[in-house]
């Protein structure tokens, strides 16, 4: 494990509706050093980011009552030092763009490593954080946005193969098979 040069104060949110994953990120994160404090849903969040804001964030983007770009917005009002990186399991680029105009430092896609969280948290202002040690491949990019458009279309394979401008059999076909590595 990586030693980490913490500041004084290292209180840490993780919103993650995933509670298995909150747990292991959090038991994580907490050997390095910080302090960690967990939230399930937005709502949660927001309580926590108003009673005491912490110096660093790690936010999923999508949950069941909302989304974690509304917490940037909260944590930016009542702590403007908090350093945010936003997870997702749809990795899509109009949201990487909106979380960092926002204020998040980075943007990583679900499961992420704790050292990748470490390092994006801690990067010097300005500095980019070094890339993962094992980013998604280009077919798992490619599966994941799919994933995501036919979601959005409520699961109509012909209207995402329309919007995705490919043919409904081969939609299909990608569909059925798992995701790649």
């Amino acid at each position: 494990m990586t030693e980490y040069n913490l500041p004084d104060d290292a209180s840490l949110l993780i919103l993650d509706d995933d509670g298995p994953f909150r747990t292991r990120l959090g038991r994580a994160l907490e050997q390095r050093g910080f302090t960690v404090t967990t939230a399930e849903t937005v709502t949660e969040a927001k309580v926590l980011a108003r009673s005491k804001p912490p110096a660093f964030a790690v936010l999923d983007m999508r949950l069941d009552d909302g989304n974690g770009l509304d917490v940037i917005d909260l944590l930016h009002e009542t702590r403007p030092d908090c350093r945010m990186v936003m997870l997702t399991g749809y990795g899509n680029l109009a949201t990487a763009v909106s979380a960092v105009k926002r204020g998040a430092v980075d943007y990583l896609a679900k499961p992420a490593d704790a050292d990748d969280v470490c390092k994006a948290l801690l990067a010097s202002k300005g500095e980019a954080p070094e890339p993962p040690e094992n980013p998604m491949s280009a077919d798992r990019v490619r599966w994941e946005h799919i994933q995501r458009v036919y979601e959005l279309c409520g699961k109509n394979v012909s209207e995402t193969a329309r919007r995705l401008n490919m043919h409904r059999r081969t939609l299909q076909r990608i569909l059925a098979k798992r995701a790649p590595r």
